[in-house]
C-alpha cells in the first residue's frame, strides 16, 4: 500500500477522534529555535548551535545559563544580537557569531565586559562600534563584512589580534591603531589600502598581513621592531626596502608583485622564509646569492614563476643551492636536504 492510502485509511479510522495525519513534506525540518536549548541544563558552560538556521536569540531562552562562558552560534540566519544583554555579564568568555546575517553592532555587547574573544565574521557589518568597554578583548574578528573605517577599537588595550581581512577598507586612518600597543597580529587582506601608514602605534605587532590590496611601497615600519612575519603577497610593489628597522623578520612573503631583484635583506639576521614567487625576478644567481649572502639561517625560498626560474629550468635548483647560504633546505615546494 503506497504512502497515501496509508494515511487515507488511517484518516477514516480517527474520523471520530479529529485526529489529521499529515503528510512529512519536509524530511529536513530543524526543530524550532526555542527547542534547542530547552534539554540543556542551566549550569552548562558551553552552547555549541552550529549550522541550525537559527533566526532568534530570544527563542533561545539564554537568561537560563547564569554559567555560560563560550556561546557558539556559527552559520544560522541571526540578525540582532541585542538580546546578549541577558548572558551573564561576569561569565561570558567567547562570543562566536560567524556567518550570520547580522547589520548592525547592539550596544548591548558593551555590557559583556569579560569577553575576551568576539568572532562577527562574515557577516553584513558597515561599522566597528559597541565595543568600548571590552577591555579584556584578545581577539576580534569582522573578515567578510562591509567595513570601511577602521575605528572606535582605542579602548581595547588587551586586544592581540584582529581580522579584517575581506571587507572594504580604503585607508589606515591615523587614529585607526590608536591605542592598541598590545596588538600582536593583524590581517588586512583583500581590501584596498593603498599605503603602509599609522602603524607606529603598534609597538609589539608581530604579524602584518596586508595581501591583496593596493600597496606600491614598503614604508613607514620602522617602529615595528617586534615584527617577525610581513605578508605582502598580491600587490603592486616594485621594489623590497624600508625594513631597516626589523631585526626580528623571520618570514617574508612577497608573493605575486613587481620585483626585479631581491635585494635590501642581508641586514636581516633571523629570516628563514622568503616567498618570492610570480614576479619579475631576473638577476643572476651569483648576484642573488651576493644579496643574501648574510642569511645564515634562511631555510626557504620560493621563486618559481620568476625569469630565474622560468629561463633555467634545468639548472635553476644546482644554482641556487651552490649560490645560497648552506641553510637552505627548500627551494620552492622540494626540500634539498633530508
Amino acid at each position: 500500500m503506497d504512502k497515501a492510502s496509508v494515511n487515507k485509511d488511517i484518516e477514516e479510522k480517527d474520523k471520530g477522534n479529529k485526529i489529521e495525519v499529515l503528510d512529512d513534506t519536509h524530511p529536513d525540518f530543524i526543530s524550532a529555535d526555542s527547542e534547542l536549548t530547552q534539554d540543556l541544563p542551566d549550569d552548562i558552560e558551553v552552547i555549541d548551535l552550529v549550522h541550525l538556521k537559527i533566526k532568534s536569540l530570544e527563542d533561545l531562552n539564554l537568561y537560563r545559563f547564569k554559567n555560560l562562558r563560550q556561546l557558539c552560534l556559527r552559520q544560522n540566519l541571526i540578525e540582532s544580537i541585542s538580546e546578549v544583554e541577558v548572558l551573564p555579564h561576569d561569565k561570558i568568555v567567547d562570543l562566536d557569531f560567524y556567518d550570520n546575517k547580522i547589520k548592525h553592532i547592539s550596544s548591548n555587547v558593551n555590557k559583556l565586559t569579560k569577553l575576551t574573544s568576539l568572532d562577527l565574521s562574515f557577516n553584513k557589518i558597515k561599522h566597528i562600534k559597541n565595543l568600548e568597554s571590552l577591555t579584556e578583548l584578545e581577539n576580534l574578528y569582522f573578515v567578510q563584512n562591509s567595513i570601511s573605517k577602521i575605528e572606535n577599537l582605542s579602548t581595547l588595550k588587551s586586544l592581540k589580534n584582529l581580522e579584517l581581512g575581506g571587507n572594504k577598507i580604503h585607508s589606515i586612518e591615523p587614529n585607526s591603531f590608536e591605542g592598541l600597543s598590545n596588538l600582536e597580529e593583524i590581517w588586512l587582506g583583500k581590501n584596498s589600502i593603498p599605503r603602509l601608514i599609522n602603524l607606529h602605534p603598534l609597538k609589539n605587532l608581530k604579524i602584518l598581513s596586508i595581501q591583496s590590496n593596493k600597496l606600491k611601497k614598503i614604508e613607514n615600519l620602522e617602529e615595528l621592531t617586534n615584527l617577525e612575519e610581513l605578508y605582502l603577497s598580491h600587490n603592486f610593489i616594485a621594489k623590497i626596502e624600508g625594513l631597516e628597522k626589523n631585526l626580528k623578520l623571520t618570514t617574508l612573503d612577497i608573493t605575486s608583485n613587481r620585483l626585479t631583484s631581491l635585494e635590501n635583506l642581508n641586514h636581516l639576521p633571523n629570516l628563514t622564509d622568503i616567498w618570492a614567487s610570480f614576479n619579475k625576478i631576473d638577476q643572476s644567481f651569483e648576484s642573488l646569492g651576493k644579496n643574501l649572502s648574510n642569511l645564515s639561517r634562511l631555510e626557504t625560498i620560493y621563486l618559481e614563476g620568476n625569469p630565474i626560474e622560468l629561463e633555467n629550468k634545468t639548472s635553476y635548483r644546482r644554482k641556487l643551492t651552490m649560490n645560497l647560504p648552506p641553510s637552505l633546505q627548500k627551494i620552492d615546494a622540494t626540500y634539498i636536504k633530508g
